[in-house]
């Protein structure tokens, strides 16, 4: 990736930068700016993997908008998933009153999530068929299904053009909640002209038709009807349409639900106090009494799906949570593996299995459908659509390709197609979208209250000291001749349990501190670069091991 800037934006041009959500599962944000003014379409987190250990969430690079906030004229949430909505605390930060606009479901999610940062924002409520005016910008709201209630497309018009920003959306013909994608606006918008059309690359690469989420209900009901005891059941915080499943399956069988883990008491509070998830009378019972019903008689709805460590189930599997599984427990994982997150999850399942559970997941059962256009419904968009430019976007980058190949498929010319990466700047003009710069974003981290200090120097430290462990050495000498007064001290973790392993290295060390002296080092900090180097070598030819190597060198 060769980075340069962008040129000064002319009057007239809309620029587009992708902040994140191009070449990862996450993050998703974009920039649209105009006569001065700029609009934000979502703005969510990643999560991290596992070589970013201690890492909470991963949130955009605000480089690009960090000194013009005070031009921006509102925040556009397409939904309310976190890789959509989780960073807008940590924008809001940085100027608490940027509008926020979005469908009911949407903001009071974000809403709840920006009580617990103490951060009261002004919003907007906006739902299908709407339009709204945001300084330079026109929008027009379309309903989209997803796997959330509430989902919105938006259609941004501006004295540079039509840009359709499709959120993220599948063609679901019998949702559960009856709304579908309105392809009718769609074509109506693709009538009049769209000069970009930003459309979701999850699935991409999966041909044919995103399975109904109806499928799913009586799989769950004839899984916990055979259930002997409790089922567990694990899902995304905010997957409404599930739990509704979970709910009426329990139900059916004659069993009670409980919530288990914060986000999804509060997120499904928020749902059904807004009457998104329709609770069964009776159904729902306190985690804290499920423990007082017979085994046959709960299910549990907890968070965990991609073996988060700190999630309820992650902790189930490794005996650290109240509910211990045991043999005759199934668990079932209502959701699909987000790309990075494999080994976690397998993780989890294998540690289920282990305390004797059954465990029932998309790759035995049909438990889980996924809430994005497979290749099949694109193709229809584009042809429905037929956009003069098109911009592939939330997906990795195989998934964007194969959302351009779609694209070309329908008629769209390749050079018309733009393949783009976090912090790639596009500029719309006369009905031709132009890639005019590559700004050089990375990865924001957010570990405990730090947010921004992590760097991956440090998370390549945390690494080593994971896989290779730690050895710190102490000496203390005479400066003059580099002889050992005491010492040499030397404590390892995670390297060797004997410290006698380290009986050979330290003459090493004493002769290559005494050889320094005779060359002309005297100060401790050289003293120190010669004890580093010299028990680097000796652990690397006599160990095959990295470990990380803190040397101590004083004077005495």
């Amino acid at each position: 990736m060769t980075i340069y800037s962008p040129p000064p934006l002319e009057n007239g041009t809309l620029r587009i930068i992708p902040i994140g959500g191009l070449g990862e599962i996450g993050r998703n944000m974009t920039v649209f700016e105009i006569d001065g003014k700029l609009l934000i379409v979502d703005c969510g987190v990643l999560f991290p993997e596992e070589n970013q250990p201690g890492v909470d969430l991963i949130l955009p690079d605000f480089t690009p908008i960090r000194d013009r906030l005070d031009d921006v004229v509102g925040i556009v949430l397409t939904h309310g998933h976190e890789d959509h909505i989780g960073a807008v605390p940590y924008l809001l930060r940085l100027r608490a009153d940027i509008p926020l606009i979005g469908s009911s479901l949407t903001l009071a999610f974000i809403e709840a999530k920006l009580k617990e940062h103490r951060i009261t924002p002004f919003t907007l409520t906006v739902r299908e068929d709407q339009k709204e005016r945001l300084g330079p910008f026109n929008l027009e709201f379309v309903a989209v299904n997803h796997s959330i209630p509430d989902a919105l497309a938006v259609a941004i018009r501006t004295s540079a053009g039509v840009v359709l920003h499709t959120g993220d959306f599948k063609m679901d013909q019998l949702p559960l909640d009856n709304r579908i994608t309105d392809l009718r606006a769609f074509a109506r918008l693709g009538e009049a002209g769209v000069d970009l059309f930003l459309v979701d690359s999850t699935n991409a690469d999966v041909p044919g038709f995103t399975a109904p989420e109806r499928d799913i209900g009586p799989v769950l009901e004839n899984v916990i009807l055979s259930a002997p005891r409790r089922v567990i059941v694990a899902s995304f915080s905010s997957h409404v349409h599930r739990v509704q499943q979970v709910l009426d399956a329990a139900n059916a069988n004659g069993r009670r639900v409980a919530f288990m883990g914060r986000s999804m008491v509060r997120n499904m509070s928020i749902a059904a106090e807004l009457g998104y998830l329709k609770v069964p009378p009776g159904v729902l019972i306190d985690s804290k009494k499920a423990a007082d019903l017979p085994d046959d008689k709960i299910v549990y709805m907890s968070t965990g799906s991609q073996g988060e460590p700190m999630a309820v189930l992650a902790r189930m599997a490794n005996m650290e949570h109240q509910i211990e599984i045991g043999t005759g427990d199934t668990v079932i994982l209502a959701s699909s593996l987000i790309p990075g997150n494999e080994n976690a999850v397998y993780r989890v399942i294998n540690g289920l299995i282990k305390l004797g559970a059954n465990v029932v997941h998309k790759g035995n059962a049909k438990v889980h459908v996924s809430g994005h256009a497979s290749a099949g419904e694109l193709l229809y968009c584009y042809n429905i659509v037929r956009p003069k430019n098109v911009l592939p976007v939330h997906g990795e980058y195989r998934h964007l390709v194969a959302n351009q190949a779609l694209a070309i498929q329908t008629g769209v010319p390749r050079e018309k197609t733009i393949i783009g990466e976090d912090g790639t700047v596009i500029d719309l003009r006369d009905g031709v979208a132009t890639v005019v710069g590559q700004l050089d974003l990375g990865y924001v981290y957010v570990d405990g209250a730090s947010v921004g200090t992590i760097t991956d120097a440090d998370l390549k430290d945390r690494r080593i000291l994971a896989e290779e462990g730690f050895v710190s050495i102490f000496v203390a000498i005479d400066a003059q001749t580099g002889a050992a007064i005491v010492g040499p001290e030397i404590h390892a973790r995670g390297y060797a349990e004997d410290s006698a392993v380290f009986a050979s290295v330290k003459p090493l060390i004493v002769a290559a501190l005494a050889e320094a002296a005779a060359n002309g080092t005297r100060d401790t900090h050289a003293y120190s670069q010669v004890v580093r180097r010299t028990v680097g070598r000796w652990v690397s030819s006599s160990h095959r091991r990295r470990p990380m190597i803190v040397p101590i060198v004083i004077e005495a």
